[in-house]
């Protein structure tokens, strides 16, 4: 078993034993759904791979959390507050908005990109390099106005 998962799985014990079924609730939703594509792939997940299903479910989380937010749920919108601080406890220590900057001046000069249509390029570039550690909306945006 990889490490991510495992870690998962003893936190879920943890929150067995501490009846801390809030926790647990939202534990048990990562664990199925990385057993969801396990089960469509045929395929034991790498780490790598669990975090791109962290990631989904955080993108996912702070869409709702918007919506229920703009609809004045403050009791649907902090369920999900709580769902994505317990979700980003497994995700990588996140970039700083300097390291961040640097790395999409680095890449670009790397490429040599100089228009937005080289942007899908540095994109694919960034996207290996930031995997889990930042909002990849927020480097979109800051890609995009570097090469305008």
């Amino acid at each position: 078993m990889h490490e991510l998962k495992s870690i998962i799985k003893e936190d879920i014990r943890i929150a067995l034993r501490a009846s801390d079924k809030a926790k647990l609730g939202v534990l048990r939703l990562v664990t199925a759904a990385i057993k969801q594509v396990e089960v469509d792939e045929r395929r034991e997940l790498t780490d790598d791979d669990v975090l791109s299903v962290l990631e989904r479910m955080l993108k996912q989380r702070r869409e709702s959390l918007d919506h229920y937010r703009k609809a004045n749920r403050s009791d649907l919108a902090d369920q999900e507050s709580y769902e994505i601080g317990v979700i980003k406890c497994y995700m990588p220590e996140p970039l700083s908005t300097v390291e961040i900057t640097s790395l999409i001046k680095q890449t670009i000069d790397d490429i040599g990109a100089s228009s937005l249509r080289d942007m899908g390029k540095v994109m694919a570039t960034l996207k290996a390099q930031i995997k889990g550690r930042a909002d990849m909306r927020d480097v979109s945006n800051e890609v995009k106005s570097r090469l305008q």
